[in-house]
């Protein structure tokens, strides 16, 4: 038999046979040969006691009836749990002799027969998890579009393509020498590639694969396909392969003369590669001194399993590494956070089956997380983390909690992961737990006895970080005896003893209470962390805990082929009410505890956390909540459940989020009161309209807190200086109030009493325009659908609500304000006449005056309006009454704005008009500017009232000043315009308009210009009241034109000298233009020829300087 060498690790278990003799082999093989040999040891059975314990299994509903099975045989029974248990050299230690018919069923039994195991190392996903256990939400190992693309990713997949190579007949060569398998796989030829042949060698040991080898040169953290394809042949197929046993025993029963052949041809068929080391063991052998000849045996790679090795599957630690490290250096680009998500999965799932391997995966990606370079890059630079790498840390610290409160795990085990989270603790750049800075919360194991920071003083207490809580955890222990009679039994209540020291171990009702921080929350609103948002996610944990205890799952195949059929498809997966033995009540079910755990931490009242990151997550965690309750179909036991919890919150007093009198800070309850209301309205419609109705309010927005209210201490000086706390989320939080809001008005349509209570409580409690106009919208968009009758009573809820946004933004600053305007006065339209003329008469409450005259009567008055309305005669000129009236009204408080409507709005009443236009006259002097006044003085041209047009001209010619160098100046085009109707209207008008002219305008090009106007035609061609003028062209020597003729000039004399003061050279030649075009107005002069050559003479006396500038002047000019 084999025995054990001395050689250290990492070489194989050395096998030897000292002592033993020819006999002693034929000893042990007299017990049989082959695999039958088990017989021999399984003791005498008839087939009638076959018979018989087939009808047994049968009728226990183990085998269909009508089949029958032959038992086990007792070698069979005792091998496979030998093979399980037991490293292979304690059997041989134990035992002296171990027959071979023994050996061989202990290394045939000693393969995993489970693909649930395979499947977990070469995939991400076995399908069997909660789609929702994964960060993110979406099922690991599915691509988030579904479909197809989900099938396509799942056909990838190493376990996939494997089955697809063993189905396909690739799996060649199968033999399993010991505890070591070997095979060739080959990979069909592709379109760009050729067939290849891969050799595959797989060691296992206890049914676990413990090493893998393949000549595809795979490099990642999972089996690659050949793996897998030769492993399921393995355990689908053990039949077909030939087993012997471990190589050292063959030798063994080799003479001298066959091993030296055996040697030989081994070197001859493999010499290339074995040569070299075949001569060094050989020289080594033969020195009497070599380290090999210091132990007994030697190696033997087939034997199995030494007493010292750790039992664990094949985990290549080097590629997690590398992986993680690659994902961590992406940064979050091309799907790495998804990617490490799918790692935390992988890592629950073998927690899930107690891999060892769970912990020690999760150790190696902590490891290049806490080596990740931009944590100091962050904490240098004073930066957040993103969210989803902040997510991932999270994650990170749960698992670790996961890991250290396993109740499996060996004190030596929990004491080392202490140690490396202690060093993993105290590094400067391990990220803080709420993400932003350091929390004030009391030790997780203040109120255990045998909590060793019990009496720490807070204010001194570090920094938590990720990992504080899981070192806190390492401190709690299963064999505290109260935790155990909790576990146990629960009669536990009859022997409990309740007194009110605060440290009782029962409640008043003589219930057991293991106190840890959680429970403080259940008796006190001053409870800082809530259950739903919290790190470690209790709600959620124990939701999914019950819920996976009562999915729907045939358990009844025994393959692995029929379970893989579900990958990816866990959301069909139905929940029934499997019952909960032992528990309370009588008829409760694990869907019922689930849903019930679920209700009660969303309805928790809990105080809105500090910091961006934690705020988010609160909202996070309670959408995911929801999101997993909705995938649940409500039965009448469920609605039970739902009425029984919505009555509850609504009397529970502080506890609850939905009691009557809450925090000002607390947590708002909109998103689940959503849920509850349309999960109650089916069945309940009062209780739901009342959930939704009180979770309707946010107390943060409120001016004043509620009598009841208890001031929260640490925010006191935040609270005080601002009018609200910082609530990052707030925007987040009111679209859902909104959405709340929106869901009632849809459920209440039709119902008159039920829309009036839930208006009043939109304008009491949301206090965002853009929110309430939302609602108005969505209101109208239900009112009025397509397939049905306007619902009128809707159409007032939703004309009321944006009388509130009018009444909200009126003096405050709003981009979709004319949008707004524009929708009140259609939501009106469809009402009625009587609404429309009640914003009218109401506008100064709504409306500035500008809406009001260019939007709502400009509507009002519209012949769209009027065709929608079918409106009669008297009707319309009502309406248009009310329009003017409004106008008129606009143009006395805004006549700068609202004159010029107001004037088109009265065109058909002479009264009004005339109004408007005495309003305008009174503004003019005062309160309007000249564009206005040429604006409206243009409109009167148009209109056929030249002479108004040119009385307000000559009042806007008062207001304006136009300097030299204005020759751009918008308002020139329209002092030209009022000069040119003063000329059509005759020589006295243009006489009184030029003076105006002469003071008000100072740049010479345009003064020119009008000269040349006036000169070109007569004035007054066609006078007032139609008389005809004289015909003769006016005089430059006489008024008004002389006037305007020597302004002219003076303007160009002035203008020419400014210009000198800073000219520079590369305004030569425009400068000497100039002049070009002062001369032509010079000359129309009668002694202009004399007066600009006096003028010239002066600039080269002044300026002579300039001497390049008068060159040009004097070749140009004289």
């Amino acid at each position: 038999m084999a025995e054990r060498g001395q050689l250290p690790p990492p070489a194989k278990r050395l096998c030897c046979r000292p002592g033993y003799g020819s006999g002693c082999r034929l000893s042990q093989r007299v017990g049989g040969t082959g695999l039958g040999s088990g017989v021999l040891c399984a003791g005498s059975s008839s087939a009638a006691a076959a018979a018989a314990a087939a009808a047994a299994a049968a009728a226990l509903g183990l085998l269909p009836l009508g089949k029958t099975q032959s038992p086990e045989s007792l070698l069979d029974i005792a091998a496979r749990k030998v093979a399980e248990k037991w490293p292979f050299q304690r059997v041989e230690e134990r035992f002296e002799r171990i027959p071979e018919p023994v050996q061989r069923r202990i290394v045939y039994w000693s393969f995993p027969r489970s693909e649930r195991e395979i499947c977990m190392y070469s995939s991400f996903n076995t399908g069997a998890e909660d789609p929702a256990a994964t960060p993110g939400g979406n099922t690991a190992g599915t691509a988030p579009g579904g479909g197809a693309d989900t099938a396509a990713d799942e056909n990838r997949l190493p376990f996939r393509r494997g089955i697809a190579l063993l189905d396909g007949g690739c799996v060649d060569n199968v033999l399993q020498v010991g505890f070591h398998l070997s095979g060739t796989v080959t990979e069909p030829a592709m379109q760009s590639e050729p067939e290849t042949v891969c050799n595959v060698a797989i060691s296992f040991d206890r049914c676990k694969i413990t090493s893998v080898t393949c000549s595809c040169g795979n490099k990642d953290i999972f089996y690659c396909a050949h793996v897998v394809a030769l492993s399921l042949y393995r355990i689908r197929k053990p039949d077909q392969v030939k087993l012997h046993l471990p190589i050292s025993e063959t030798l063994f029963q080799m003479n001298r003369d066959q091993l030296q052949k055996f040697v030989q041809y081994l070197i001859t068929v493999h010499h290339t590669e074995v040569l070299p080391t075949a001569q060094k063991l050989a020289d080594e052998i033969l020195s009497q001194n070599s380290e090999i000849n210091q132990v007994h045996g030697a190696p033997d790679p087939t034997a199995g399993a030494s007493i010292d090795d750790e039992n664990c599957w094949h985990l290549d630690e080097e590629q997690v590494q590398e992986q993680v490290k690659l994902f961590l250096s992406q940064g979050g680009y091309h799907g790495s956070g998804k990617q490490l998500n799918l790692l935390f999965a992988k890592v629950r799932e073998m927690l899930k089956m107690r891999d060892s391997n769970g912990a020690r995966m999760l150790t190696l990606i902590t490891e290049q997380f806490m080596a990740d370079p931009r944590l100091s890059l962050w904490r240098q630079q004073g930066t957040a983390m993103t969210d989803k790498y902040r997510q991932l840390w999270d994650e990170l610290g749960a698992l670790w909690m996961c890991i250290v409160l396993n109740p499996h795990c060996k004190l030596e085990q929990k004491a080392s992961w202490l140690k490396q989270l202690k060093k993993w603790n105290s590094v400067d750049v391990c990220p803080w737990e709420d993400g932003n800075h350091g929390n004030e919360l009391p030790n997780l194991t203040n109120a255990l006895p045998q909590g060793a920071n019990a009496n720490q003083d807070s204010s001194n207490r570090p920094h938590r970080t990720v990992f504080t809580r899981a070192i806190e955890a390492c401190d709690l222990h299963w064999q505290d005896s109260h935790l155990q009679h909790i576990i146990s039994s629960d009669l536990y209540t009859n022997y409990c003893y309740h007194d009110d020291t605060e440290n009782s171990l029962c409640d008043s009702h003589g219930w057991p209470l293991w106190h840890e921080l959680l429970h403080k929350g259940v008796t006190s609103i001053t409870n800082l962390e809530g259950w739903v948002g919290h790190p470690l996610d209790p709600i959620g944990t124990l939701f999914s805990s019950l819920m996976e205890a009562c999915r729907v799952d045939d358990e009844s195949f025994h393959g692995f082929s029929d379970f893989m059929e579900n990958m990816g498809q866990c959301k069909s997966l139905e929940y029934q009410h499997l019952p909960a033995h032992k528990f309370l009540e009588e008829g409760e079910s694990y869907l019922m505890l689930a849903v019930e755990v679920a209700l009660i931490g969303l309805g928790q009242q809990r105080i809105m956390p500090d910091g961006l990151y934690a705020q988010e997550k609160v909202c996070r965690n309670e959408e995911q909540l929801i999101s997993k309750l909705q995938e649940i179909e409500l039965d009448d036991t469920l609605v039970k459940i739902f009425r029984k919890q919505a009555v509850f919150l609504l009397e529970a007093g502080p506890y609850s989020g939905l009691g009557e009198v809450i925090h000002r800070e607390s947590v708002p309850m909109h998103t689940f009161a959503k849920y509850l209301f349309t999960s109650l309205l089916p069945h309940d419609v009062e209780l739901a309209y009342k959930t939704a109705l009180r979770a309707m309010r946010l107390l943060v927005l409120e001016s004043t807190a509620p009598s009841g209210d208890v001031s929260r201490p640490h925010h006191i000086a935040s609270v005080v200086p601002n009018r609200y706390p910082r609530w990052f989320t707030l925007s987040h939080i009111e679209s859902q109030q909104c959405e709340l809001a929106s869901t009632m008005l849809t459920a209440a349509k039709g119902d008159v009493q039920r829309l009036e209570t839930v208006l009043e409580s939109i304008q009491k409690n949301i206090h965002s325009s853009s929110h309430i106009f939302k609602l108005a919208q969505d209101a109208f968009k239900i009112a009025t659908l397509m397939d049905s009758l306007p619902d009128i009573t809707l159409l007032k809820v939703s004309l009321e609500l944006g009388l509130q946004v009018m009444r909200m933004t009126l003096s405050t600053l709003n981009w979709r304000r004319r949008e707004m305007v524009r929708w009140l006065v259609t939501c009106a339209t469809e009402i009625g006449v009587y609404a429309l003329d009640s914003i009218m008469q109401n506008w100064f409450t709504l409306f500035t005056p500008t809406e009001a005259t260019s939007i709502v009567a400009t509507t009002v008055m519209s012949n769209s309006t009027i065709v929608r309305l079918h409106l009669d005669c008297h009707q319309q000129e009502k309406l248009a009454g009310s329009a003017r009236t409004l106008a008129l009204q606009c143009a006395m408080k805004d006549p700068q704005n609202c004159a010029l409507s107001a004037l088109t709005l009265c065109e058909k009443d002479h009264i009004a008009f005339e109004t408007a236009y005495q309003i305008v006259l009174d503004a003019a002097t005062t309160g309007m500017s000249y564009s206005q006044l040429f604006t409206i003085a243009r409109y009167m041209e148009h209109r056929g009232y030249p002479m108004r047009s040119y009385k307000l001209a000559t009042l806007a010619m008062t207001h304006l000043n136009l300097s030299y160098n204005q020759d751009t100046h918008p308002a020139i085009n329209d002092v030209l315009w009022a000069c040119a109707l003063s000329h059509s209207l005759g020589k006295n008008e243009l006489a009184a308009i030029i003076p105006l002219v002469v003071k008000s305008v100072k740049c010479a090009t345009v003064l020119s210009d009008i000269l040349r106007r006036c000169t070109l035609t007569t004035p007054g061609m066609v006078g007032l009241h139609g008389r005809r003028n004289s015909g003769k062209l006016m005089s430059l020597d006489k008024a008004p034109l002389r006037q305007l003729l020597d302004a002219t000039i003076g303007a160009y004399i002035n203008t020419t000298h400014s210009r000198l003061t800073h000219i520079s050279p590369r305004h030569y030649s425009e400068f000497i233009e100039f002049l070009s075009k002062a001369r032509e107005t010079f000359l129309m002069a009668h002694d202009g020829h004399i007066q600009f050559t006096q003028f010239i003479d002066n600039l080269k006396q002044i300026y002579k300087g300039k001497k390049k500038l008068m060159m040009l002047v004097r070749e140009r000019f004289g």
